[in-house]
């Protein structure tokens, strides 16, 4: 399966941008699974300290700031139709926000699961919601993704 970031997010004039300064050290990359019901990793862990500042990725509305599953998360949805999720992040926005690419939503806490590091904010990207979303690795909204072509075998 091969996951692309859609055209009008690859085409546009750096709409994104890393969500930590300085640019920090990607620990653990996007896995996505062939199957949406499968395990895989849905988005990057950035290696970050306890308290950092979280930056918006890009501009637009915090859709939600709470928890989820006992883990505190940020998401905002970008006018591209893409939405960008953050976490473990204490956040300092609201849902309804307006945000800019660079504003302060929250601070890294430490305790994300699977983190190889002492401490790292889980970014993640999709387009759509629930059984329809379509997961994206952020890497790619700030062009750092190297496309990898693999060979198929033709059908028999």
């Amino acid at each position: 399966m091969l996951w692309l970031v859609p055209a009008a997010v690859a085409a546009g004039p750096r709409q994104y941008s890393v969500p930590l300064t300085p640019r920090p050290t990607v620990v653990r990359g996007f896995d996505a699974p062939e199957h949406r019901w499968q395990a895989g990793h849905r988005g990057v862990d950035l290696a970050a300290t306890t308290g950092a500042p979280v930056l918006a990725a890009g501009a637009g509305l915090v859709r939600f700031a709470g928890e989820v599953a006992d883990r505190p998360v940020v998401s905002i949805q970008h006018p591209d139709g893409v939405i960008t999720t953050y976490e473990p992040v204490t956040p300092t926005v609201s849902p309804g926000d307006h945000v800019g690419r660079g504003d302060p939503i929250g601070t890294v806490l430490a305790g994300h699961p699977e983190c190889p590091v002492a401490v790292c904010l889980h970014w993640g990207a999709r387009l759509g919601a629930g059984r329809t979303a379509r997961y994206l690795d952020p890497l790619g909204l700030i062009g750092a993704v190297r496309v990898r072509l693999k060979p198929v075998q033709p059908d028999s």
